[in-house]
C-alpha cells in the first residue's frame, strides 16, 4: 500500500462515526460527579483548584468507560491515585528547572508507555498521567499548592468512585452482555450450520466471555448464580454444534437424517437465542413449544445412528443444562474455589511489571512505542516552548494522547483530534462570545460538554475529541482565560503535536508485516499441539487429562487472535510485503481455521475413560506435534511445509479405524495440504 493510499484511509477512519449503543444514564452519572467537584472547588477553593478537581474526575471516569473487566470504583481510584502522584512529581521538578523536568517527562512518558504490555487499558490510564501532568505542572506556585493540587486531583477521582457505588448502573452489565454475545453468536452458528456445514466460527465473542467470568475473590461471592455456569456450557456445546454438522462425522449429506440435523440445529439456535435473551436482561428464559418439541423427537434414534446420534443427544442435554442454568434464581452458586480469579491490583503489580520485562528487548513494538512517546513529547516541549504562543505543554499532550503502538490508531487518532479540536474550539468560542459566561456559568458549560462526550465516546475519537476541546475552552473560561488567549494556541499546538506523532512513526516505525509469518507459525505450532493433545485423548482415554487439552485450545485461540490483529494491522501500512502477500495470508488463515475446527471435531466425540485406547492414536499425536513445529520453523525460514510423515501414518492405517476418528483425521492433512499450497511461491 502507498503511503497517499495509507494516509486517505487513516484520515477516513479517523474521522468516522459508528453507530453504537449509548450509556446515558452511566454518562449522567460521570457528569454529575464532575460537576460535584467543579461546583464544590468552585465555591470552597477557588478556579484554580476546582480545574484541578475537575482534572481528576474527568480523567477518573474516562477511565472508568475504557474495556476492563475490572471493577469501575477501582479503575477511577487508580486514575485518579496515579493522577495526583503524577502531577504533584511534575511540580517539584518542572517548577525550578526545565532541564530537570524534561529528564522527569522522559522518564515518566517511557514508564508510561511500558504500561501498553499490561493492556490497552493501562496503557490509555498512563497516558492520561503524563498528559495531565504537562497541564498541572503550570498551576501551583508553591509546594503546599502543589500538594493541595494533588489532593484535589485526587478527590476527584474518589468522588466518582463514590457515585459508581452508591449508584449503580445495570449491575454486572458488561459481564451479562459477554456472556449474551457468546451465546447468540452460537446460535448464529448453528443457523449457519445447517446451510453450509463447514461453516466457520470465530471463537473470540466465547474468549469475550471467558475474559467476563475471570473475577476477584470478592466478585466470585456476589456473581449472579446465572452468570456462573452457562460459559463452559457455551464452550462445549460448539464442538456438538459443529460434529453434528459435518457429513466426515456426522449424518449423511442427504436424506432424512439430514434433515432431521437440520431441524435440530434450529431448534438449537432458537434455545441458545433465548438463553441470551435471558442473560442480558435478567428475565425468566422463554423457550418455544416447537423447538422444545425438536429437541426431544423420540424419533431421532430412527433417523440417526452413531456418532450423529450421540452428538443429537448430547446437544439436547448441553442445552437443558444451559438453559436451567440461566434462569434467574436457579440455585447454582458461585463458589470462589471453583471460579477464574484475577489477580487484585497489588498481586497485580508483579505479573505487569514481568510483562514489561518481556517488553525489553531488540524488535519489541511496545518498547518503540516508550521509544517514540518519550523522544516526541520531550520535542514537542521544547518546540512548543520555543513557540511565540502560550500553553506550550498542548504540543507534547496531543501527541501523547494520540500515540498507539501500530500505525493506523496513531495517524488516525491524529487527524480526528485536529478535526475535533478545530470543530470543538469554534463552537465554544461561538458560545462564549455570544454568552459571555462568567465563572459558575462557565463551569456548567464545561460539565456540560464533558457529559455530551462520555455519552458518544464510543462513536468515535473524532467526536469525542469535539466535546473535549470544548470542555477545555469553558474550563480556561472559568479561570477568566479570554477565548482569543487560548484557542489560536490550541488549535496551532495541537496541529504540532500531531505532526511530531506522525512524523515519528513514519521515521522510526514498528511495521506488523514483516513479523506476518511469525504470526502463523505460532498460529500453526499451537494448532498442532491442540490436534496432538486431542489425539492423546483417545491413545490413553483412563490416563489423560481433560485439562491438557482446555489449555491446549485456549493458547490455539489466543494464536489465532493475535494473527487476524495482525492481519488488521498490517492490511493498513504502508510497505510493500515483506512477509506474506495479502492472498496467501488469506488462504494461509483458511486453512489453519480449518486445521483447529477438525480438531475441534474430534474433540467433540473423545471416547470414555473406560474405552480401549485406539491403535495408532499415540503416534499420530506425536507425528502430528513433530510435523507442525518443523511446519512452523519452515514458515518462519520462509520455507514451504511439507507433511509426508503424517501423510505415510495415515496412508498405513488399517481400514476398520473409528469413524470419526479416520474422518477427522484426514481432514487434518486436508488442512495442512492446504496451508503449504496457500504459501507456495
Amino acid at each position: 500500500m502507498s503511503w497517499l493510499r495509507a494516509l486517505r484511509d487513516t484520515a477516513r477512519s479517523g474521522v468516522k462515526v459508528e453507530r453504537t449503543r449509548l450509556e446515558p444514564l452511566v454518562a449522567l452519572r460521570a457528569a454529575a460527579g464532575l460537576a460535584l467537584v467543579i461546583g464544590a472547588g468552585l465555591a470552597l477553593f477557588g478556579p484554580g483548584s476546582a480545574a484541578s478537581s475537575a482534572f481528576g474526575a474527568f480523567m477518573a471516569a474516562v477511565a472508568s468507560f475504557q474495556q476492563s473487566w475490572r471493577p469501575r470504583p477501582v479503575l477511577a481510584l487508580a486514575s485518579g491515585l496515579t493522577l495526583a502522584v503524577s502531577t504533584f512529581a511534575g511540580y517539584l521538578v518542572g517548577s525550578s528547572h526545565l532541564a530537570l523536568f524534561l529528564v522527569l517527562l522522559a522518564l515518566w512518558t517511557f514508564a508510561a508507555s511500558l504500561m501498553w504490555a499490561a493492556g490497552p487499558t493501562a496503557g490509555i490510564i498512563a497516558s492520561g498521567n503524563v498528559a495531565i501532568m504537562l497541564v498541572t505542572v503550570t498551576l501551583p506556585t508553591s509546594v503546599p499548592q502543589a500538594a493541595g493540587h494533588a489532593a484535589m486531583i485526587a478527590a476527584g477521582g474518589v468522588v466518582q468512585a463514590l457515585l459508581i457505588v452508591l449508584f449503580p448502573i445495570r449491575r454486572w452489565g458488561a459481564q451479562r452482555d459477554a456472556l449474551a454475545d457468546a451465546l447468540a453468536a452460537e446460535a448464529d452458528y448453528a443457523r449457519r450450520l445447517r446451510h453450509d456445514p463447514h461453516a466457520p466460527f470465530d471463537p473470540q465473542p466465547l474468549m469475550r466471555a471467558r475474559a467476563a467470568a475471570t473475577v476477584t475473590a470478592r466478585q466470585a461471592r456476589r456473581r449472579p448464580a446465572e452468570l456462573h455456569g452457562a460459559r463452559g456450557l457455551a464452550e462445549r456445546i460448539r464442538p456438538v454444534l459443529a460434529s453434528l454438522a459435518d457429513p466426515a462425522v456426522g449424518a449423511p449429506a442427504e436424506g432424512p437424517g439430514r434433515d432431521r440435523v437440520r431441524e435440530l440445529l434450529a431448534a438449537g439456535g432458537t434455545a441458545l437465542d433465548a438463553a441470551a435473551r435471558a442473560i442480558r436482561h435478567g428475565e425468566p428464559v422463554v423457550l418455544p413449544a416447537p423447538a422444545l418439541a425438536v429437541l426431544r423427537a423420540p424419533d431421532t434414534e430412527d433417523l440417526l445412528a452413531g456418532a450423529p446420534l450421540r452428538a443429537a443427544r448430547r446437544l439436547a442435554a448441553l442445552l437443558d443444562d444451559v438453559l436451567e442454568t440461566v434462569e434467574p434464581g436457579s440455585g447454582r452458586t458461585a463458589d470462589p474455589g471453583e471460579s477464574m480469579l484475577r489477580p487484585t491490583l497489588w498481586r497485580l503489580a508483579p505479573l505487569v511489571l514481568k510483562d514489561v520485562r518481556a517488553e525489553l528487548r531488540p524488535g519489541s513494538p511496545i518498547l518503540r512505542h516508550a521509544l517514540r512517546v518519550t523522544a516526541v513529547a520531550c520535542t514537542g516541549l521544547v518546540v512548543g516552548q520555543a513557540l511565540p504562543l502560550g500553553h506550550g505543554y498542548w504540543a507534547p499532550m496531543a501527541s501523547v494522547m494520540v500515540m498507539r503502538p501500530d500505525f493506523s490508531q496513531t495517524y488516525s487518532r491524529a487527524v480526528a483530534r485536529f478535526a475535533g479540536t478545530l470543530v470543538g474550539v469554534g463552537v465554544a468560542t461561538g458560545i462564549v462570545q455570544l454568552a459571555h459566561p462568567g465563572m459558575y456559568l462557565s463551569g456548567f458549560l464545561a460539565v456540560v460538554s464533558a457529559g455530551l462526550m462520555y455519552v458518544l465516546m464510543r462513536t468515535g475519537y473524532a467526536v469525542a475529541q469535539l466535546f473535549v476541546s470544548a470542555y477545555v475552552v469553558f474550563l480556561l473560561g472559568m479561570g477568566g482565560v479570554r477565548w482569543d488567549q487560548t484557542v489560536p494556541d490550541r488549535v496551532a499546538l495541537t496541529l504540532v503535536g500531531g505532526v511530531l506523532a506522525m512524523a515519528a512513526y513514519a521515521l522510526y516505525p514498528a511495521w506488523e508485516t514483516p513479523r506476518l509469518r511469525t504470526r502463523l507459525a505460532d498460529w500453526l505450532a499451537a494448532d498442532g499441539r491442540y490436534a496432538a493433545a486431542v489425539l492423546g485423548q483417545y491413545a490413553d482415554p483412563a490416563g489423560a487429562r481433560r485439562a491438557d487439552v482446555r489449555r491446549a485450545l485456549l493458547d490455539s485461540r489466543d494464536a489465532r487472535i493475535a494473527w487476524q490483529e495482525a492481519v488488521s494491522r498490517a492490511a493498513g501500512e504502508p510497505v510493500r510485503h515483506r512477509g506474506l502477500s495479502r492472498a496467501a495470508a488469506e488462504g494461509a488463515g483458511d486453512a489453519l481455521a480449518s486445521l483447529g475446527r477438525h480438531a475441534m471435531l474430534l474433540e467433540a466425540h473423545l471416547p470414555d475413560r473406560d474405552r480401549a485406547p485406539v491403535p495408532g492414536a499415540a503416534a499420530l499425536a506425536g507425528e502430528l506435534r513433530a510435523a507442525t513445529e518443523a511446519g512452523a520453523r519452515a514458515v518462519r525460514e520462509r520455507r514451504v511445509p511439507r507433511w509426508d510423515g503424517v501423510r505415510d501414518l495415515l496412508a498405513d492405517w488399517d481400514a476398520p479405524r473409528p469413524g470419526v476418528l479416520r474422518g477427522a483425521a484426514e481432514q487434518v492433512l486436508e488442512s495442512l495440504d492446504e496451508l503449504s499450497e496457500a504459501l507456495r511461491p
